[in-house]
């Protein structure tokens, strides 16, 4: 069975530690039941496999991760954008931008 959730973590820097807690965080402590997390990511430089390293535990890590990136154009934007759309239309009750 397959859900579909939300998450979003917001930190002061984009580093690769802050990244790789972020990853641990859903890891361990949000979904530590999930057999599969897919994780949509923009193209940042420290958004990647690699940055997990920073943990002493990536490679347990990265076994339940499954990384999905959007396109390189704009794309910080339209990961917001989307996230706007969700919140305006499911907890708002704005209509869904079409």
């Amino acid at each position: 069975m397959c859900f579909c959730y939300r998450h979003l973590e917001v930190t002061t820097q984009r580093t690769i530690p802050d990244f790789a807690e972020c990853m641990r965080l859903l890891v361990d402590e949000l979904y530590p039941d999930t057999l599969r997390i897919r994780v949509v990511l923009d193209t940042l430089n420290t958004h990647k496999p690699a940055s997990l390293y920073a943990t002493e535990q990536a490679n347990r890590i990265l076994k339940r991760l499954e990384f999905h990136y959007t396109p390189k154009p704009g794309s910080c934007l339209n990961m917001a954008e989307i996230e706007f759309s969700v919140f305006s239309s499911s907890i708002l009750g704005l209509p869904y931008p079409r």
